[in-house]
């Protein structure tokens, strides 16, 4: 784990893997949402994701946007992992914060149902998975509802309802087509997104 920013020494960490192409109001919402669940937050863009390429703004513009966002609160830091499994940011994540700090993966709905459904090549694999970190899932398009064995280590995170259709790709369209987008995103990032998705 290569730290852009870090925070602290948490008991409790809450980490959000995401593209960030670019941070969304909806990021933020799931950020603070998470400061009655944990510590501090720890934001984490992969070098390359499992199941889509870089495309758009580059690593070191998305790092830039994301250190630009800063909410009251939790404490938060910025990371770059080798891996993008959640697996494999786990042990990153381990081994920069050790064997006491308890993980959460932040996720919406449609990237927790990916995490629980993916194919990881062995049975059993998300159980074992899941014995190493939990999951803080918020609601997006519907509530998650875990499978049974595993509803002691995935946990429900209220955002508001009003941030379920913000995505990332909604504002690049909209940036792209001269359609209205600043609401989407936090302020401190306005310039930078118009910089970064306008002229492209």
């Amino acid at each position: 784990m290569r730290f852009i920013r870090r925070a602290g020494a948490p008991g409790r960490l809450g980490v959000l893997p995401a593209s960030f192409n670019p941070p969304t109001v909806a990021h933020l919402a799931l950020i603070q949402a998470a400061a009655s669940h944990v510590d501090e937050v720890l934001c984490v863009l992969p070098r390359q994701f499992p199941h889509k390429p870089y495309f758009g703004a580059s690593l070191e513009e998305r790092l830039e946007m994301l250190n630009a966002v800063r909410p009251p609160s939790p404490p938060v830091s910025i990371g770059v992992s080798d891996g993008g499994l959640f697996i494999e940011i786990a042990r990153e994540c381990r081994d920069a914060y050790g064997p006491e700090t308890a993980l959460l993966f932040i996720a919406g709905r449609d990237a927790a149902e990916r995490i629980v459904n993916w194919d990881y090549g062995e049975p059993d694999a998300i159980n074992r998975m899941l014995e190493h970190f939990g999951l803080l899932v918020a609601s997006r398009g519907g509530p998650y509802t875990p499978p049974p064995q595993l509803a002691d280590r995935i946990f429900p995170l209220a955002v508001p309802p009003e941030i379920d259709p913000v995505s990332s790709s909604q504002v690049r369209t909209l940036v792209a087509s001269g359609g209205p987008w600043e609401r989407l995103v936090p302020p401190a990032i306005a310039a930078m997104v118009q910089r970064i998705y306008g002229a492209r």
